[in-house]
């Protein structure tokens, strides 16, 4: 299966003529939208409007409201290859993060990307250090902290405050 990235889901049909009400977690990146995966399947985008907090979404391949129930509650995918063609300089997929090396301001290795957790404020880094006695490492994944991410260079520097690392 190809490496996907999952922009949003039907949720249920919209009228009889087969338009779907998509969650989605990115308006954006939807409007220039012309095909997705779901179930294994490229849809064509036939149509795309806003209503309230959904998108309505009325697919070329999708005639009536018959055919989509066999995709109501299925995500729908993109190509992460697609996904990473339509960044912004400075724009990047969290899960990118993971595996890179973290340096602080100093160039000093602190460790590598365990994993990124959600927050209601921002998203957190937790970072696996050098040294297994300190145990993973929590940074909030915000400029002041984090002022440079380096996709291509394969490395993360943050900016350190006063208590943020075990060792300090």
């Amino acid at each position: 299966m190809k490496d996907l990235i999952s922009i949003g889901k039907i949720l249920n049909f919209h009228g009889i003529m087969g338009e779907a009400k998509v969650g989605f977690s990115d308006a954006q990146r939807l409007k220039n939208l012309k095909k997705v995966i779901v179930k294994n399947t490229q849809l064509t985008i036939e149509k795309l409007r806003f209503h309230k907090n959904f998108a309505i979404i009325k697919f070329k391949e999708i005639s009536d409201i018959n055919e989509l129930l066999n995709f109501k509650g299925e995500n729908i995918y993109l190509e992460k290859k697609e996904v990473q063609n339509t960044l912004e300089e400075e724009e990047y997929l969290i899960g990118d993060l993971v595996g890179l090396n973290v340096f602080d301001d100093k160039d000093d290795l602190i460790g590598t990307v365990d994993s990124i957790a959600k927050s209601t404020g921002n998203d957190i880094l937790s970072i696996k250090p050098q040294d297994d006695k300190y145990g993973n490492i929590l940074i909030p994944f915000v400029k002041e902290l984090v002022p440079i991410v380096d996709i291509k260079g394969k490395k993360i520097i943050i900016k350190p405050i006063e208590g943020l690392l075990p060792w300090d």
